[in-house]
């Protein structure tokens, strides 16, 4: 009995089937572009550099002064006792863990907000701070009344831009930073809000500015402040750094608490990545301050139906860690003292690198490097000057000539000054 066409066809090999033309089917994939290489390209280059004494100022993540990473004791701490505790590993409501999310808007918004008080505050624990923004843009997207552009300064962190832009946002920028000056650029921001279509959404950080560490007064952010309220645009603040930047939670959270103070109702995204060191249990809260309790309630009810497609509920470790610390007197006392360690580790280090290179002779004004404040400092170097320091002297930082001042360390400092001497001249 002969085979079936189709038996005696599945014997002859795909690429002589048709007459001895290819059919073999094209990937689905194939025409998936090549995209650029992220800035852990950076940490791929400095471990392939063979040199005993190269230096790694990409990645932004704390240091101790050993070049290692700090893992918390109050930390250590509220996990051993969560340990101990036994917990079970059930789902968290779609909100997330209600003893950390109300801990953590009181560090945000103060003690005494009236927000709060007044039960006028939505918030819901988020995939860091970086879930927080992707929940706050594609809230706004679907809800914000006014237009739908975001605008962002120029620079900022990176991912803001591709965060705003997946949630379907337009991302326009305001004049922030000033390469003259190597600081704020405070006439050309408040202009350019003034100029901006009435109810914009403005994004702003509220203190450590990523990446230049370029922090307004708060005789500036009354400035800011006047020309948001002015223009009727809706303010959104990144707070990744509360407490990090200048040791202090209260200090930190200055421009956020102002702007309520002046009547505007922001929306906030907050980070438990630095100030804990808990950047691997992705740590954070998305809040929007309401005009009363029924606006709030409806407010929630969609931000739940936002985040259940996202990914259900959140992680619940890293949430009760922060809530362990944030709820027990003795552990928050704690952990702010350690913050405020953290806080002023980094301001030695910059210091010292400012110290270092006036001690070689160096003509350059470095004055804003202590003037800025947080994790990153913006040195005012040329990418080809940044691409000597990776070279020549084993280095790492981004072309921009941002550097992490956390990779900074007592033994590395001296290296580093007399690299960038090199570079500047």
């Amino acid at each position: 009995m002969l085979p079936s066409t189709r038996s005696a066809l599945s014997q002859v090999p795909r690429q002589f089937r048709n007459g001895g033309i290819s059919v073999r089917a094209a990937s689905a994939w194939a025409q998936v572009p090549q995209g650029p290489p992220a800035i852990l390209g950076i940490t791929e280059a400095f471990k392939a550099d063979s040199h005993p004494k190269k230096i790694n100022l990409g990645v932004g993540a704390y240091r101790d002064d050993k070049g290692k990473p700090y893992v918390l004791p109050s930390v250590r701490s509220a996990e051993k006792k969560l340990v101990e505790s036994e917990l079970d590993k059930e789902y968290a409501g779609i909100t997330g863990v209600p003893t950390f999310t109300k801990a953590a808007a009181v560090l945000a918004y103060g003690e005494d907000s009236a927000p709060i008080k007044e039960d006028r505050l939505v918030i819901t624990q988020s995939i860091s701070g970086t879930g927080a923004l992707r929940i706050g843009g594609a809230f706004l997207e679907r809800f914000y009344p006014g237009s739908k552009t975001i605008y962002i300064p120029n620079p900022s962190w990176a991912n803001h831009n591709a965060v705003f832009k997946d949630s379907g946002l337009t991302v326009e920028k305001f004049r922030y930073y000033n390469k003259d000056t190597i600081g704020l650029d405070l006439e050309g921001m408040v202009a350019d809000i003034k100029a901006m279509p009435k109810g914009s959404i403005v994004m702003l950080h509220a203190c450590a500015h990523n990446p230049t560490g370029v922090d307004p007064t708060q005789q500036q952010w009354a400035q800011i402040c006047d020309a948001v309220k002015e223009g009727g645009h809706y303010p959104f603040f990144d707070m990744a750094y509360q407490g990090f930047a200048s040791g202090d939670a209260g200090k930190d959270a200055f421009a956020l608490r102002h702007f309520i103070k002046e009547g505007l109702r922001p929306c906030l995204a907050q980070s438990f990545a630095k100030n804990m060191g808990l950047y691997g249990e992705r740590v954070g809260a998305f809040s929007i301050v309401c005009e009363s309790v029924e606006e709030r309630k409806r407010v929630d009810s969609q931000l739940k139906i936002l985040v259940r497609p996202l990914y259900s509920n959140p992680p619940v470790h890293g949430a009760r860690i922060a809530s362990a610390i944030l709820n027990d007197p003795t552990l928050k006392k704690q952990w702010f003292g350690e913050v405020k360690g953290m806080a002023d580790r980094i301001i030695k280090m910059r210091a010292l690198l400012k110290e270092n290179l006036e001690k070689l002779g160096s003509k350059h004004d470095w004055s804003h490097i202590t003037s800025q404040i947080g994790m990153f400092a913006y040195t005012g170097l040329k990418p080809e000057q940044m691409d000597k320091l990776a070279k020549e002297h084993s280095v790492y930082a981004t072309k921009d000539g941002r550097i992490s001042v956390a990779g900074i360390t007592s033994e590395n400092v001296q290296r580093l000054a007399e690299s960038i001497h090199a570079v500047t001249g």
